[in-house]
């Protein structure tokens, strides 16, 4: 499936998660479509996006590695359904988006949460998303950069 479809898909299932549980299990999918998103960039995207897209990849690992695994079926799993990401720059504007929802949600919970470590973990599940949306800021200034030398580069 699309990266764009995807994300959109996990922003609609952020938006109706509920409760803390639903919330942490989709900010896990998030982050896990995110790392997919990167080393996928990383491998095959264009090629100044390559070094930012690994960056992605380790830290949106990160923000995985920090929360507890949900209990998904494999189908569910949409990290596993990426097939296609035919518009690096779309794809990125959603990813941008979703990540900036991911850091709102676990405020929330982060903010009410009864116990101390549960705290913790939103904080540094936050500062992993926080640090995932700058790489893809990067990535999409570089590839801005790009396509305003592309005209020159044919002019000239």
């Amino acid at each position: 499936m699309d990266a764009v479809r995807l994300i959109l898909a996990s922003r609609r299932a952020l938006a109706g998660s509920g409760e803390a549980p639903g919330i942490l299990a989709e900010v896990w999918q998030a982050q896990s479509l995110a790392q997919a998103i990167g080393s996928r960039l990383a491998v095959s995207g264009p090629p100044e996006l390559r070094g930012e897209a690994l960056g992605l990849t380790e830290l949106a690992g990160r923000g995985c590695g920090v929360l507890d695994a949900p209990d998904l079926d494999p189908d569910d799993l949409l990290a596993a359904q990426l097939t296609e990401l035919d518009d690096a720059h779309r794809a990125l504007l959603c990813l941008h988006a979703l990540l900036g929802e991911v850091g709102i949600a676990l405020l929330g919970i982060a903010s009410t949460a009864a116990d101390e470590a549960t705290y913790w973990q939103c904080m540094e599940a936050i500062d992993a998303a926080d640090e995932s949306r700058d790489r893809v800021r990067e990535m999409l200034r570089r590839l801005a950069a790009r396509d305003e030398a592309l005209p020159e580069a044919e002019l000239g």
